[in-house]
């Protein structure tokens, strides 16, 4: 893993949630200071704890609206990755409100300070963005087709997109240094299945030999990247000249429906489940009238690939056998 040569200090909101903490664990590696603010309230500190043994790391629980805080942090550091978000279907669902502040008001106050210091920003943006597209890979340059604001999935998808304008008007106008990245259907390690995220749920659900739910037929088409390559591509385009001011979709752009995903987690755990399919209706309950599925995502990754030489190092069954150790090691813990 390749060492910079000066010593970064990074400050990562978020940085106890999912993929933050496989962010820290990337940025201490190669040798940053690591500040993490997070208020722990969809992450968990023991995401984080066995990092916190590492004298170049400091969680601060506390929001990021915490202004004078954020001031400090953001004063002192070289480096903003900005990951703190209200994220996951079922958790937007169910907290519309909350959500939308967090992803909207959270990184203005991010892009403010930024600004304020000059300090470059990497800014975590979705897939979600792209909405409801025909199934082809999409590229950064693809717009938007979002549906009803009647329909409460698609603030997420326009907060953050909102997010995305917002960054890019502070890099044209007060010449920020911005990178934004666009996360596909992130697993690994240390992702929970409480808000609904897919691949955590079914191999949880294989160990217990309970029923492998999959909702609606199956036929949605997802492409999946481990958390290892997501963070490696962050922290290499946070330290690219060349990638600032650009959006990058980061993700594996090899396809797999959900159907095939729920069978290959049967045969890997050795599990007596069976795979039980349920409408979206019973699976969202009160919840319904608010969502949407999406048919299939799909990233085109050639401008990741053309700037830094980028390649996926895990394939689906490799990303599913490391998650299931994962699992197996925390029964009873989650």
């Amino acid at each position: 893993m390749a060492k910079t040569n000066k010593k970064i200090r990074a400050l990562v909101t978020g940085g106890a949630g999912f993929v933050g903490s496989h962010l820290c664990e990337e940025l201490l590696a190669r040798g940053f200071y690591v500040d993490v603010i997070d208020n722990l309230s969809t992450s968990r500190r023991s995401n984080i704890a066995f990092l916190l043994k590492n004298k170049n790391l400091k969680l601060y629980k506390s929001s990021i609206f915490n202004q004078k805080l954020m001031e400090r942090l953001v004063k002192k550091c070289d480096i903003v990755y900005h990951l703190a978000a209200a994220v996951g279907v079922q958790y937007i669902l169910d907290h519309p409100v909350g959500s939308i502040v967090t992803n909207i008001e959270g990184t203005q106050v991010v892009l403010k300070l930024a600004d304020k210091y000059h300090k470059k920003i990497l800014l975590t943006s979705t897939s979600e963005v792209y909405g409801k597209h025909a199934c082809s890979p999409f590229s950064e340059d693809e717009g938007s087709i979002l549906g009803s604001t009647s329909v409460g999935r698609w603030s997420y998808a326009a907060a953050k997109a909102l997010d995305e304008w917002l960054a890019l008007a502070y890099a044209k106008e007060k010449k920020l240094p911005v990178v934004i990245v666009r996360l596909f259907n992130t697993v690994g390690p240390r992702q929970v299945a409480r808000y609904g995220m897919v691949l955590p749920r079914f191999i949880q659900n294989a160990l217990a030999n309970k029923p492998i739910i999959v909702y609606g037929d199956g036929l949605q088409i997802r492409s999946f990247l481990y958390v290892k390559d997501a963070v490696r591509a962050m922290a290499d385009l946070s330290l690219e000249k060349k990638a600032e001011g650009g959006i990058y979709n980061i993700g594996n752009d090899q396809p797999i429906s959900i159907k095939e995903l729920a069978q290959k987690v049967k045969c890997a755990v050795q599990s007596k489940s069976k795979i039980k399919h349920i409408s979206f209706k019973k699976a969202f309950g009160g919840n319904y009238s608010d969502f949407e599925e999406i048919e299939c995502r799909i990233p085109d990754i050639a401008k990741l690939k053309k700037l830094l030489a980028y390649q996926p190092r895990y394939n689906m069954d490799s990303i599913i056998e490391d998650t299931i150790q994962y699992f197996r090691g925390k029964r009873g813990k989650i």
